[in-house]
């Protein structure tokens, strides 16, 4: 199959790109990248040296209409104005916010701007949510947070009080994208934490929402504090809430490997070890703890995630892989780095 990547020089695009290389269905013919055309994209990305003189193209709409597949990893807000241009024919997962939420008033608040419509959600590991990828055309690919997020407490939906979810997650710096800022330079990250977007201002916030909402078939609220980490990828999300009953740290993590036991890409941890985010970098694995804290009866999971593998470009590729009627682990058997 032919596959356009648009908006390639990007963490994202770039990590997709070089995941796609190694893709046995999917073949890269077009690469584009706006700001970045005419450059080699060794000279951006040059863990992609293997791709030699290739270089970034400007974007072209019958080029990429001749493809079969298109990712779209631009900033968000940019995605809607391309798709009208697009084959409607054409599968594309959009890696940007732009079709995510169903709620246009949750839309102008947290993003601004007109709300473009919205796509099926590509969290595959969600109940009942890899069925529907699979009937899709355009998937919209969720965030990093609302990921590692989601799949922390989706299993114990029903046994928590879904008003009162309460999150603190630090993230690596990639996160931001590769915008030059100063508040993300070496010198200023290095050595230290910060949170950012707190007080429930953060954009991921109303996506978790309205996920978990569908799952619990209630309304579901999260009060979320991210953190900048001093490390450039990787999320380790903590998500805490108050149980209804009373519960073993046991009880929830049998009943939690129960709830992922046929998801090939996300493990629970025996008892006693911590998902740790060195060990999910460079793959599309999810790694995750559970534990009941006795003393306020909550409920208290860790969930680490690689933000630009299962957080964005290999998860893109999962839901590539779902919409096309491949297996959902092709290019994506990758383990992750350790160290």
């Amino acid at each position: 199959m032919k596959i356009a990547i648009v908006g390639a020089s990007g963490y994202a695009g770039t990590e997709l790109l070089r995941l796609l290389l190694e893709h046995p269905k999917f073949e890269v013919s077009v690469i584009t990248a706006h700001s970045n055309a005419g450059e080699l994209i060794s000279s951006v990305a040059p863990q992609l040296a293997k791709l030699g003189d290739r270089r970034f193209e400007k974007f072209d709409l019958a080029k990429v209409n001749t493809c079969d597949l298109v990712f779209l990893a631009l900033p968000h807000g940019e995605s809607a104005a391309l798709i009208a241009q697009l084959d409607p024919t054409i599968k594309v997962v959009d890696l940007g916010a732009d079709f995510r939420l169903t709620s246009a008033d949750q839309w102008v608040k947290y993003y601004g701007g007109s709300h473009a419509g919205t796509w099926t959600y590509g969290l595959p590991e969600l109940p009942g949510q890899r069925e529907q990828i699979k009937k899709a055309n355009r998937v919209a690919n969720p965030g990093c947070y609302a990921t590692s997020i989601s799949l922390a407490i989706a299993p114990a939906i029903g046994l928590v009080e879904c008003a009162d979810i309460v999150v603190v997650a630090a993230s690596g710096t990639t996160g931001a994208g590769r915008s030059a800022k100063v508040n993300l330079i070496g010198s200023e990250v290095m050595g230290s934490l910060s949170s950012y977007k707190f007080g429930g201002v953060h954009q991921h916030t109303p996506e978790i929402e309205e996920a978990l909402t569908q799952v619990a078939g209630n309304e579901v609220k999260i009060s979320f504090t991210p953190i900048l980490a001093p490390m450039p990828r990787g999320i380790l999300s903590t998500v805490t809430a108050k149980l209804t009953s009373s519960a073993t740290t046991e009880s929830i993590h049998e009943l939690y490997t129960k709830a992922y036991a046929n998801d090939e890409f996300v493990t629970v941890l025996p008892l006693g070890q911590m998902p740790k985010t060195n060990s999910v970098i460079g793959s599309n694995h999810v790694h995750l703890q559970v534990a009941v804290d006795t003393h306020t009866n909550r409920l208290v999971v860790s969930a680490a995630i690689d933000n630009l593998g299962k957080g964005a470009a290999s998860q893109a590729i999962q839901n590539a892989n779902l919409i096309c009627g491949l297996a959902e682990n092709a290019g994506l058997q990758a383990l992750g780095l350790g160290v």
